[in-house]
């Protein structure tokens, strides 16, 4: 099974750049972040200026190794 990125997180990519991802079933999973808190804030930001049918995703365990998702709505 390949998987297969949307349009709207092709867009998202270009814009944020993120230097460390993991390709997932349903979005990406960017990794190696310091400051995790002002980074999400940011993508949330991108998402919305840009109008893009994403949503963040950030779990207590991510926060162990600095990631969060950027998944399809």
């Amino acid at each position: 099974m390949e998987k297969s990125i949307s349009k709207d997180l092709q867009q998202f990519m270009e814009k944020f750049q993120p230097s460390k991802f993991k390709l997932m079933a349903n979005g990406i999973e960017i990794r190696g972040i310091a400051d995790i808190h002002r980074t999400i804030s940011f993508a949330k930001q991108l998402i919305d200026r840009m109008g893009l049918n994403l949503k963040v995703k950030h779990t207590a365990e991510m926060v162990g190794y600095g990631a969060f998702e950027v998944n399809n709505a």
